[in-house]
């Protein structure tokens, strides 16, 4: 029942009846409702800045899940990235050292994916930054498995082919030389028997007598065979393949013919004094990518480390040449 309320007349000094009229009592509900609508906006306003509605809750939950899962994947794309750069630095520093292939450069293991687009449609996603981060990320470790993948594929090569270049190698000393005597002149700057001048001589003088024998010093093909009463005199070119090849000069005789295969220990040709030469020797020379080399890196066949110090020293012994 509805509370009646008056009130006192100050003239009359007495009570009356309060009556409000419909106008009144439709305004009084009208300006509760204005507050009650008031109070519930500030209400809501407040619940919102403090506390997440279930739909928001559910995506912050979703996109905490994600940046937990592209933090877990970055951590494994850490390990992969350790792991390549393990293989990478072997590939180049132990793989590529012995089969005598050349490393592969730090621009082409690090260049990257063109198109300046390419990440444009992940930037509307939640997180952006870190997914673009981590797709560049992994978009370049791929790449980088790619060409490392190349890179065996060649080496599978050359491992099949190392069995062919062992034996190509020349080895071995070009005539036999067991005590090591008869090494007249090695690599270096020696008195040109002839013209009396300092020069460079570019091989190694065995002395022998003529006729004896001369042997391939590694598996290849006659390059080329020349007669001559100058320079070299009779000599004899092998390749070797692989960048090798051999010269054997101031020969006798030939026991090859220009094309033929040769293989290491065979037989080529005779110790004899053609050319500019003052008396029966070899002079033999090795060739590494156009450029001559000193032989006396390559009797590792044939001496032992006390062998191969004692040719070191009488081939370095100064004094002149033979041709």
């Amino acid at each position: 029942m509805a509370r009646v309320k008056y009130r006192f007349n100050p003239e009359s000094l007495s009570y009356s009846k309060i009556e409000r009229t419909f106008g009144q009592k439709v305004l009084m509900v009208l300006g509760y409702s204005f507050v009650f609508f008031i109070i519930s906006v500030i209400g809501v306003i407040v619940y919102s800045y403090f506390f997440d509605s279930p739909e928001v809750k559910g995506l912050k939950r979703q996109n905490s899940e994600l940046i937990l899962t592209i933090e877990l994947f970055n951590k494994q794309l850490d390990k992969i990235t350790m792991a390549l750069q393990d293989m990478q630095r072997r590939d180049d520093n132990l793989y590529r050292t012995v089969f005598e292939a050349e490393p592969i450069s730090h621009s082409v293991r690090e260049a990257g994916f063109g198109g300046t687009n390419r990440y444009e449609e992940l930037q509307k996603l939640p997180e952006a930054k870190l997914i673009i981060q981590t797709a560049k990320r992994l978009d370049k470790i791929t790449r980088q498995v790619v060409i490392q993948s190349k890179s065996y594929d060649e080496l599978t090569k050359l491992a099949l082919s190392k069995e062919k270049m062992l034996a190509s190698i020349p080895a071995i000393q070009p005539i036999s030389n067991k005590d090591l005597t008869r090494t007249a002149s090695g690599w270096g700057y020696r008195i040109h028997p002839i013209y009396k001048i300092r020069k460079f001589h570019y091989g190694i003088d065995f002395t022998a007598p003529t006729g004896t024998e001369v042997y391939a010093t590694g598996d290849g093909t006659i390059e080329r065979i020349e007669q001559s009463q100058r320079g070299y005199g009779n000599m004899i070119v092998i390749d070797h393949g692989f960048g090798m090849k051999t010269i054997y000069a101031h020969l006798n005789g030939f026991k090859v013919k220009q094309g033929q295969k040769v293989k290491r220990g065979d037989i080529i040709g005779f110790v004899g004094n053609t050319g500019l030469s003052t008396s029966p020797h070899l002079h033999y020379e090795v060739m590494r990518n156009g450029e001559k080399v000193n032989p006396i890196n390559y009797f590792f066949n044939d001496l032992t480390a006390e062998e191969y110090d004692r040719m070191v020293k009488i081939s370095m012994s100064m004094g002149q040449t033979f041709d």
